[in-house]
């Protein structure tokens, strides 16, 4: 594993375990060459998934680019790192259950929406926003006051 602070070619291995849910092996690294330390996660994956955007692009699936919108929504919300690590490994399983190797957006942003709804309202708001695109303030009542109806 290469380094991510030197990018020395050899890195090893000081501690190993699994997380939570047994879906993952989280590894402490250590880089001789530097002195840095840092964890990587082992996970097992079934397929290689494509996203196809609403344009039609094809791009291939990035559970960094989806952690980072969970991220984004959960900032300086009560949610730790493992929480957020435990819903993209739950996303990405149901996206490989599927059976299909192309997924179009809409279903991975259902999906988050939906996870969020349950965990967050402030992130489920936040992300909501960025993903059905509100543009005023208006969109954001709207959102909020239909909240309410789905209970």
């Amino acid at each position: 594993m290469r380094c991510p602070f030197c990018v020395h070619n050899d890195t090893q291995v000081k501690d190993s375990r699994p997380t939570e849910e047994n879906a993952t092996i989280r590894r402490r690294r250590y880089c001789p060459s530097c002195g840095s330390r840092f964890t990587t996660f082992e996970r097992v994956q079934l397929r290689e998934l494509t996203v196809v955007k609403k344009n039609g692009e094809k791009a291939p699936f990035d559970r960094e680019k989806l952690t980072r919108s969970l991220l984004i929504s959960l900032r300086k919300r009560p949610v730790e790192n493992d929480r957020i690590e435990r819903i993209v490994n739950s996303i990405q399983r149901r996206l490989e259950s599927l059976g299909e190797i192309e997924i179009p957006t809409k279903v991975i942003g259902e999906m988050v929406m939906e996870v969020l709804a349950e965990l967050d309202p402030v992130a489920y708001v936040r992300f909501a926003s960025v993903y059905r695109n509100f543009r005023e303030a208006k969109d954001f009542e709207d959102f909020v006051e239909g909240i309410g109806d789905d209970s």
